[in-house]
């Protein structure tokens, strides 16, 4: 998945930078709200509300607004709406499986943004569980590379539960089972080793391959999706290779 996560990893550094960095505030911000409903207010307490506020902070999001979020979720401060995840399942271009990871206050609007993303840029939703089963929800860590390498950051958290460490280029990303990664940050933190952001993710089981002209196309149709505010993440079984990567790149 080495061009898959590359690709990612490319797009978290442009997301920082381009004009799409107050749909990434917006987006974080809703994470915020949404963990603190789900598990409280305390970040201390609620580590998946810890994890949303440390990835807010790395993203340069203003404490007003992280702290505005937080006390809205947790019932602290009036307003906040009613979101709620919901999944929808697709095929990109090349028979690419896509899962997309909505948090929305209005269900009707999100699967019409949703269905309109696909089909106008050659995908099409498909039925539940037709493409879900390709994907495992795993933890993932993303690390900065600077002065680290791949021995270095297994060394930290292996004996936390990690899985393994990818090296992509800039950045590790270190992969454990979703129930681990809380063990798996602190064993960094613990380390003295920074990092970017610790989510749940959903990996795949096994990728497609793209040449040059497939990953334009899915790489168009993930961005309509994920210019939709109510699309919060979206997961595809692609990979491309390093030589794909730096074409596209160009």
């Amino acid at each position: 998945m080495s061009g898959h996560s590359k690709w990612a990893t490319t797009k978290h550094k442009k997301a920082a930078l381009d004009a799409k960095r107050g749909k990434l505030f917006a987006k974080l911000i809703k994470n915020i709200e949404v963990a603190a409903r789900t598990g409280g207010p305390d970040p201390d307490a609620n580590p998946t509300l810890f994890d949303a506020i440390f990835k807010a902070k790395k993203n340069s999001v203003p404490n007003d607004n992280i702290e505005r979020a937080r006390k809205r979720g947790g019932g602290l401060e009036a307003g906040g709406a009613d979101y709620q995840v919901i999944m929808y399942e697709g095929y990109a271009p090349g028979g690419v499986a896509v899962l997309i990871e909505c948090l929305t206050d209005n269900r009707n609007r999100a699967a019409s943004e949703v269905r309109v993303a696909l089909t106008r840029n050659g995908g099409s939703l498909a039925d539940p569980g037709s493409v879900s089963y390709m994907f495992n929800r795993k933890g993932v860590v993303i690390v900065p590379g600077d002065g680290l390498d791949e021995d270095t950051v297994l060394m930290a958290v292996l004996d936390a539960g990690a899985e393994e460490v990818n090296d992509l280029g800039e950045s590790f990303e270190v992969v454990c089972e979703a129930g681990d990664l809380v063990p798996v940050r602190k064993a960094l933190q613990d380390a003295g080793i920074d990092y970017d952001s610790a989510d749940s993710s959903f990996l795949p089981t096994m990728s497609v391959p793209l040449d040059e002209e497939a990953a334009k196309k899915v790489f168009r149709l993930i961005d309509a999706l994920e210019d939709s505010d109510d699309v919060q993440n979206v997961y595809a079984n692609f990979d491309v290779s390093d030589e794909v990567m730096e074409k596209l790149d160009a």
